[in-house]
């Protein structure tokens, strides 16, 4: 029941466009735009696609064209981690899952940080509030340093 191309309803799905001019693949999404990452990651399983996954898609991808990041919340086992995997998948780029724990050092998160960073990556971090407070104190004392 799409009238135009301009309907929300067709705006908020995930849409792949060939563009001829930069001959590139893109990434169309509300208002957002992407270029596709080529990282073949296998022909794997696809999520059903609910009106919660397509909020957090919508979400996640608004927050990283204003280069910012995202953290979906909610109870256990509703599929943050696997929607995070699946739009990192659609828009060709690899995601890696740490599982955290108490034993994680700020030089251990440096490190996967330096390695997320260094590779283009998208880092997806499952209980993450397992993590000392102290430890995280430190890490985002460094990221005010780098950004600054």
């Amino acid at each position: 029941k799409i009238e135009s191309e301009t309907s929300f309803t067709w705006q908020r799905q995930l849409r792949h466009n060939w563009d001829d001019r930069t001959k590139d693949c893109r990434i169309k999404i509300c208002d957002t735009s992407f270029v596709y990452g080529y990282e073949y990651l296998g022909n794997g399983p696809r999520l059903v696609i609910t009106p919660l996954t397509d909020r957090i898609y919508i979400t996640l991808t608004q927050s990283l064209h204003l280069k910012m990041g995202g953290a979906p919340s909610g109870p256990a086992g509703t599929g943050k981690t696997e929607t995070t995997k699946d739009l990192g998948a659609q828009l060709g780029k690899p995601v890696y899952v740490f599982n955290c724990s108490d034993q994680m050092t700020s030089v251990s998160l440096g490190n996967i940080f330096k390695g997320l960073g260094s590779s283009g990556t998208w880092g997806c971090f499952d209980e993450f509030n397992r993590i000392a407070v102290e430890v995280l104190s430190v890490v985002s004392t460094q990221f005010k340093g780098m950004l600054a």
